[in-house]
């Protein structure tokens, strides 16, 4: 590779990073043409950019950021390299994990997640477990709608109620009127005979 090629290099992974919030580098070392492949696309369809760089280009791409020290990641970055850039915090993480079903590969050096580091395989298990923006905004929203559900559960239940007791009061007001009705209604039979009677003299 040329310097100028090496340069490029460079540049590409710095656009790479500049804004990285999740930045993962794993370790590829062991995995055949057609798993690597594999990874490879399960990467794209979730949203993951993999790259396999060189360790020196990496770290030189890594000091030439600002406002990030990557330094505690530089240890790792021996044998084979992948960066992993994401939105999600627990993507990569989980994406590594269902491929070790089958094997210890891919294993995971290092990452950056939620301005956090995480060095060395054994943090795998705990970044599977962060929660994504995506989820926590999802908990959060759950939390808020939590007691209006409540307060309109409430409101239906002692509407329900309210209806069922007034029916039955309905109903015997309505009994009560009909034999006043009746007794108020006058035939015109009885209204004859009311006529034609005999005075009291």
């Amino acid at each position: 590779m040329t310097k100028e090629d090496k340069v490029l290099v460079i540049q590409e992974l710095k656009d790479l990073l500049q804004d990285a919030k999740v930045v993962y580098v794993a370790s590829l070392e062991g995995m055949n043409a057609a798993a690597t492949s594999d990874f490879r696309r399960q990467a794209f369809k979730q949203n993951i950019s993999l790259k396999v760089v060189k360790n020196t280009l990496l770290q030189k791409a890594m000091e030439q950021i600002e406002g990030v020290d990557y330094s505690e990641m530089f240890q790792t970055f021996k044998g084979n390299s992948a960066l992993m850039i994401s939105d999600t915090a627990n993507a990569p993480a989980k994406l590594i994990q269902s491929f070790r079903k089958k094997a210890e590969i891919p294993a995971l050096k290092s990452a950056f997640v939620q301005e956090t580091f995480y060095v060395g395989d054994e943090n795998l298990g705990a970044l599977v477990n962060i929660k994504s923006r995506e989820e926590m905004i999802g908990e959060i929203i759950g939390l808020l709608q939590s007691p209006i559900q409540r307060v309109v559960s409430a409101l239906q239940n002692k509407s329900e109620a309210t209806a069922e007791e007034a029916a039955p009061v309905a109903d015997e007001a309505k009994a009560e009127e009909t034999p006043a009705a009746e007794a108020a209604t006058e035939t015109p039979e009885a209204s004859a005979e009311a006529t034609d009677a005999p005075s009291a003299e």
